[in-house]
């Protein structure tokens, strides 16, 4: 029996591939960026191409490295940005426009004219989500309204749709030999286009945003095999047998099954998950409400959402946009230059400010400067800002649910950062716990696919694997603790009220592709 998997993480700034055993250790791994395309203002993009390049590339790279073949491979899983929208011609493979990723904020008149008539909350009892750019639907609509011949071309069934998951999958099982066209129901909650209930797209959304059906992927179960590799060759017959979204894999990861666990992801953004189990609980704190799996013909099962636009993008924006750092782990020892932030507070709001907030009208703000701030000040606000806004929403998950934290459980890149750690512990007031596999995105997928095809037998057995790496206690006192959170929720009240008709350049003066 092959006893080993393999996940593809596709995420926001790379992808990649890691091969786990039947313990759920990593013994190979290949990882490669793509390039992130920002042509302007609000405009985030990606190019499908490249990002199924380089997904072609990290498979073979690792199952390479393994030593292993195709035999010793039981099954792939999948995980992967949501949200970020590509359509693309199902005749000749092509993508008829960059990628829009989950950042982009161009469709946001589009979303202020649908809220024009029932409010952001228009579609939540339906779908968990309120009308935000940050979903897919407003993307996918935007191409078929400025992209020359994609309108008339998705009307005659020639264009198909899918966030990274589809995509990579359809390349991987055949592209236009017969490719398979599928989503699981986490990328599909995240679309604004499912209704949570029925796990199935929704006619009358269809209808509001003007988009096709026969453009969707069918919706399957995250733990289940979709379908078989055709491409790569030496892969040719594995099953991919595994699909959740990047923040529900981090989930799965984390073991957190049971409704009321939780875990926060701190990555390219940050996103606390906190499960809900069978029921369907709709926030009135600002958190979203989305599907954390589904296990086979099992009920799904649900989550609260508080999402965070800009995090570790943050400490990217200053090494590449001010330079004020070479390498992005330099972060920790700048900011360990100084002894606190000097006054300075920075909001983060490149992309307008998500949960608990949902103001599309705020921008960045750095406030509290005085010329005794220096690089080293900003930085230390720089990651301070990254525990302020995951208290902003672990406060909505208290008033959503009328429970507190006993512990943050934690995972994703920036968590190597300790000064970040012990700062978030500190302004929570509650122990955060690393665990030794800071990477569970991946692992997530890794689980999933294990599960549907027999390496592990149930997700008990999963968290035999769960070991606790690091815990960070908090050693803040309440008064100074509460000090600081006050002063940042000022702070971000400076981010407001930015976008208006003077501060932004309307999506409909762009050049328009030509398919």
């Amino acid at each position: 029996m092959a006893t080993h998997v393999i996940a593809i993480d596709q995420g926001t700034t790379s992808t990649r591939a890691i091969v786990f055993n039947d313990t759920a250790q990593p013994i190979a791994s290949a990882q490669r960026e793509h390039a992130q395309l920002f042509p302007r203002a609000g405009w985030v993009e990606h190019d499908p191409a490249e990002i199924w390049e380089n997904a072609h590339w990290v498979v073979s790279e690792a199952l390479s490295e393994s030593g292993l073949s195709r035999d010793d491979i039981a099954g792939i899983g999948i995980t992967n940005q949501r949200e970020t929208a590509i359509v693309w011609d199902k005749t000749t493979g092509e993508p008829v426009h960059n990628a829009i990723v989950w950042q982009d904020t161009r469709t946001q008149k589009l979303i202020d004219q649908l809220a024009a008539d029932g409010g952001h909350d228009r579609f939540v009892q339906t779908t968990g989500l309120p009308l935000a750019t940050y979903f897919s639907a407003s993307k996918i609509a935007w191409i078929l309204e400025h992209v020359q011949g994609a309108r008339e071309k998705a009307d005659a069934g020639d264009l198909l749709f899918g966030t990274p998951d589809s995509w990579v999958i359809w390349n991987l099982t055949g592209g236009v030999s017969g490719g398979v066209h599928v989503t699981d129901v986490t990328n599909a909650s995240r679309t604004l286009l499912m209704d949570l209930e029925t796990l199935d797209w929704d006619d009358g959304l269809l209808e509001v945003w003007g988009i096709p059906r026969a453009m969707l992927p069918e919706i399957r179960s995250s733990v289940e095999e979709v379908g078989t590799i055709a491409d790569p060759e030496e892969l040719h017959g594995v099953p991919i047998a595994g699909i959740l979204g990047d923040q529900q894999a981090a989930t799965f990861g984390q073991t957190a099954f049971e409704a009321g666990e939780s875990k926060n992801t701190y990555g390219t953004g940050n996103f606390l998950l906190v499960s809900t189990g069978e029921e369907i609980v709709r926030s009135d704190a600002g958190l979203i409400t989305t599907v954390a799996y589904r296990i086979k013909d099992e009920p799904a099962r649900y989550a609260l959402e508080g999402s965070i636009a800009v995090t570790g993008s943050l400490v990217q924006w200053l090494r590449d946009n001010l330079g004020i750092i070479e390498k992005s782990d330099e972060i920790q020892s700048l900011a360990e230059t100084v002894e606190d932030n000097g006054g300075a507070y920075f909001v983060p709001a490149f992309s307008g400010l998500f949960a608990p907030y949902w103001r599309p009208d705020a921008r960045g703000a750095l406030v509290g400067l005085t010329r005794y701030v220096t690089k080293g000040h900003i930085a230390r606000a720089a990651l301070e800002s990254t525990a302020f806004q995951s208290r902003d929403v672990i406060e909505a998950v208290v008033a959503d649910t009328g429970e507190t934290l006993e512990e943050l459980r934690v995972d994703g890149g920036m968590t190597k950062n300790d000064l970040l750690m012990q700062f978030q512990a500190d302004i929570l007031g509650v122990p955060v716990v690393r665990p030794e596999n800071v990477e569970t995105t991946a692992l997530g997928a890794a689980y999933a696919a294990g599960l549907a095809t027999g390496v592990w037998s149930n997700q008990e057995v999963l968290r035999d694997h769960w070991q606790e790496g690091a815990r960070f206690e908090p050693t803040m006192d309440e008064e100074e603790r509460e000090r600081r959170y006050r002063l940042w929720k000022k702070a971000v009240t400076k981010s407001f009220d930015w976008v208006d008709d003077d501060a932004t350049t309307l999506a409909e003066d762009s050049d328009i592709a030509e398919v």
